[in-house]
């Protein structure tokens, strides 16, 4: 063999982008149907069109590409879909901003033409989130990339709103929705974000139009509310029906202040008797639950608001077209003035903003479409319950239950322009409604050509929660869609449960009659390391591309897998990703060397090789590595097997094992030469094999040089777990060693005894030691990694030596000779004596009963552990003086 010159500096930007391209041209993403095998299928969250991937799309990317390349190792069949979003608010607010700054609006430019700008931001939004996805080393199969406004998925979009309102599941009603003012459209419960704000209570008197009578000497009655403005859509005052301070009141009536109208003093459970003057005034158009009680009592509606916020037609005339805060303070003014305003309550509370624009959300009464949410609730409950999709972290399975047992009707329509157009005609000569597959021509009730269809656009969840199956060909029954759904495992962050991951299992279960994927990974969000929530105001973000440009997508991949656990928020910084970095370099590194030095060796057949006790230990830690990163990523523990694969690859192989084949690869017999660098290149390419999912890039690359490869490291077999590599008592041989070893560089360490200068050992076994006869045979082993010069059994302890006590063997380490004594000895002397200072500290802080009694539990046990590791290095550093004088 000839040696193989890897760089001395590891550096991923030479080869990243060609190993990515690589992959990519030579079909490895593309799934190999084998009708005899099960699918592994992974559909990505789709990102939206709006902007560019975050460090949470990193983490989310990541976590599925180890997954994806894992599962292609193990020979199975793997698609990863990728696509986008279009997302129908978000990136029509992106086109409106960008037709401001040219000085246009919507409006001007009529429906096609701003449709025709927005498709341009989106391809290019699309491109470069799908360049981000290669940078970051995405798996996916780019041959079946979808978006939510393509052809196939516009078609299967239409077929589930034709067919849930042939069902009665879909209907049209005039109802109280959340809108927002800036956007212009209704949104759904769940894309409403509460948030705390200061506000006030302000006390308002009604006046009773009967005036005072005996019953109610004072002639008016008290009500609180933070929203004064919304007393001009009032139409009636409720009292709790048992609240005995208000019987005599029920059925009279008030005049409501600041308009000439009169409104009902009504009984209603629905009020808190508790709460303010335990009287409200109902509003029905502008609160849900005033909704309700005015559907209850058929009170009516009066629409204070029209569709930007501004005051309607509907309240007096001085109030029209003032802004929602404008005309509360208008308002207060004139109760003030008139002597209505009894005083105002400073308090804090919940207010609801739109998820996209953070504008205030108004409640707003309005003709919109709703999905009955209930009956498909029940079905994706029942999935649940039926073992058909399993949640990991468990604990997010309550979080789904309870949404789904609480659920609402779900508003889909929007006012908007950008998104899939709502398939409903109105005919204007008869009226008549017609929901259809294909656009009709003329009315189906009254033949008339005079018909339009809605202008409303459906939510941008209702393309993305049929994402599993759309993007696989339904409604048409086609060959992907056959063998690859339902779909494998989902994974997503927890933030998105109730937008997406629930109505996917709906949609699912109603239209293919099948969970669209069996696993739900949920994952936390990336928080910075003070723990909050990486955003633009804050200027707290990291760009994955600028991780990727500094230390390589790999460190990005393996440190973001390395801090995954069970679902919690990871806390980071950009110098997190030194850890990753460092540990590619290492994996480069130690594959250098191996390769460095193959110069003039022999390849040898496995027929040829005799393992030694050294390579049936490290095929053991290999194996049971294998075993627990196969299990780690099967029971979504990305952690787990991140640092499994780490500890394996830095401990076992580099800091030991290599090491040790040193003296086999550096032997005078040349056949004992080629057996140890034939099995130390077999082990580099079990263990590039290992590492591959987490960091594709570096192991590919080097495994390309290998000259035992056989073709790409991304198609190659993952290592398992057999019986034949299964070898404890070699691992409880090379513990006893490993621990001996340890001992002795512990000891160099402490004593200063530079690396190069050789020690005699001394080793003394305990009667019942069971590893004596492994360590004898491996004496020159022991000499190897120790730096010892010479290394006897059961010898008498020679001059000048420090004993060190291990697990039924005591190694004796000979210094005198090696350092001047007399000064070792003040120098231990002056440590025991900072030591026993210290340990007199923090037994004074631990006697102290006020410090005992303020400080937590937790603080108390940590003194504790300090004050019990110092009195153990105190008692050794006596133990050293005591053998040195």
């Amino acid at each position: 063999m000839k040696s193989v010159e890897l760089p001395k500096a590891y550096d991923p930007k030479t080869f990243e982008r060609r190993v990515y391209e690589m992959w990519k041209t030579e079909g490895h993403f593309q799934p190999k149907v084998d009708k005899r095998k099960r699918p592994f299928t992974i559909v990505i969250p789709p990102p939206n069109v709006t902007g560019v991937l975050h460090m949470g799309h990193a983490l989310n990317n990541s976590l599925q590409d180890i997954q994806i390349r894992y599962r292609r190792m193990k020979g199975i069949p793997t698609l990863w879909l990728p696509g986008t979003d279009h997302a129908g608010i978000a990136t029509q607010n992106v086109v409106e901003r960008k037709l401001r700054k040219e000085g246009r609006e919507r409006t001007q430019i009529g429906r096609e033409a701003f449709i025709e700008e927005t498709w341009k931001v989106a391809k290019e939004h699309r491109a470069f989130i799908n360049n981000q996805l290669e940078r970051i080393g995405a798996s996916v199969d780019w041959s079946r990339e979808r978006f939510t406004l393509d052809e196939g998925l516009s078609k299967a979009v239409r077929e589930v709103f034709v067919t849930l309102y042939e069902r009665n599941l879909v209907y049209r009603g005039e109802y109280l929705v959340n809108w927002c003012p800036s956007c212009g459209t209704a949104l759904s419960d769940d894309e409403v974000e509460h948030e705390d704000e200061p506000g006030s209570l302000w006390h308002i008197w009604y006046e009773l139009v009967d005036g005072p009578t005996p019953e109610w000497p004072s002639g008016r009655i008290e009500i609180a509310t933070s929203r004064p403005e919304t007393l001009l859509g009032d139409t009636a005052v409720a009292a709790h029906p048992n609240d005995q301070r208000y019987t005599a009141l029920i059925g009279k009536m008030v005049r409501l202040p600041l308009t000439d109208r009169i409104i009902p003093i009504i009984a209603d459970s629905y009020v808190d008797p508790e709460f303010g003057t335990g009287l409200v005034k109902i509003t029905p158009a502008h609160d849900p639950n005033d909704f309700l009680v005015g559907q209850r009592h058929k009170l009516g509606s009066t629409n204070i608001l029209n569709p930007d916020a501004t005051l309607s037609s509907a309240v007096p005339e001085k109030y029209r077209g003032m802004k929602v805060l404008e005309a509360r303070k208008a308002v207060l003014a004139d109760l003030e003035s008139q002597g209505l305003l009894k005083s105002e309550e400073k308090i804090v509370h919940a207010v609801g903003h739109c998820y996209r624009c953070h504008t205030a959300i108004e409640p707003y009464l309005s003709r919109q479409w709703f999905v009955r949410m209930k009956p498909l609730a029940e079905k994706a409950l029942k999935a649940w319950q039926d073992g058909d999709v399993v949640f990991f972290p468990k604990k997010w399975e309550h979080t789904y239950e309870h949404w789904l047992e609480n659920i609402r009707d779900w508003c889909i329509s929007r006012q908007l322009w950008w998104g899939h157009r709502i398939p409903v005609f109105y005919c204007k000569d008869c009226g008549a409604t017609m929901v259809s597959r294909e656009d009709p021509v003329v009315c189906t009730q009254c033949g008339s050509s005079n018909i339009y269809q809605d202008e409303d656009v459906l939510d941008t969840w209702f393309s993305s929660w049929l994402w599993p199956f759309s993007t696989l060909g339904w409604p048409k029954d086609t060959a992907d869609l056959r063998y690859f759904y339902p779909t494998s495992a989902l994974v997503t962050a927890y933030d998105i449960i109730f937008f997406w991951v629930a109505r996917m299992i709906m949609a699912g279960m109603e239209f293919t009659g099948q969970s669209p994927f069996k696993e739900v990974y949920i994952h936390g969000l990336i928080r910075d390391k003070q723990g909050r929530k990486m955003s633009k105001s804050l200027g707290n973000g990291i760009d994955p591309l600028e991780i990727v440009d500094e230390y390589g997508a790999d460190a990005l991949k393996f440190t973001l897998a390395y801090n995954c656990a069970g679902g919690q928020d990871i806390l980071l910084d950009r110098d997190s990703f030194k850890m990753g970095s460092k540990f590619a370099n290492k994996i480069w590194n130690a594959s250098r060397y191996i390769l460095m030095n193959l110069e003039g060796r022999t390849y040898l057949p496995e027929s040829e090789i005799v393992y030694n006790d050294t390579d049936r230990w490290i095929l053991h830690r290999l194996n049971l590595a294998a075993k627990n990163v196969s299990q780690a990523l099967e029971s979504w523990r990305f952690n787990d097997a991140a640092q499994t694969a780490y500890s394996y690859f830095w401990d076992d192989f580099c800091d030991w094992y290599i090491e040790a084949s040193k003296l086999s690869t550096k032997s005078s017999d040349e056949h004992e030469k080629d057996r140890a660098t034939t099995v130390l290149l077999n082990m580099l390419d079990a263990s590039l094999r290992l590492l591959h999912p987490f960091l594709p890039f570096v192991t590919e690359e080097i495994y390309s040089m290998l000259p035992n490869a056989n073709g790409k490291l991304i198609s190659a077999r993952y290592p398992e777990w057999t019986a034949e590599r299964d070898a404890p008592e070699t691992e409880a041989h090379f513990v006893a060693l490993k621990e001996i070893v340890t001992l002795v560089r512990t000891l160099r360490s402490e004593f200063q005894i530079p690396p190069e200068a050789a020690i005699p050992l001394n080793l003394v076994f305990d009667a019942n030691f069971l590893h004596a006869k492994f360590i004898t045979e491996n004496i020159a082993l022991i000499s190897l990694l120790a730096g010892a010069s010479s290394v006897s059994i059961g010898a008498p302890p020679p001059s000048g030596s420090i004993s060190l006590a291990g697990n039924g063997v005591t190694a004796q380490v000979q210094v005198r000779g090696l350092l001047d004594i007399s000064k070792l000895i003040e120098r231990l002397s002056k440590e025991k004596e900072k030591e026993k200072a210290y340990i007199s500290k923090l037994e004074a802080k631990l006697s102290n009963p006020a410090f005992l009694s303020s400080a937590p539990a937790d603080i108390i046990e940590k003194e504790k552990e300090k004050l019990a590791a110092s009195a153990s290095k105190a008692a050794k550093l006596e133990m050293y003086i005591r053998e040195l004088s």
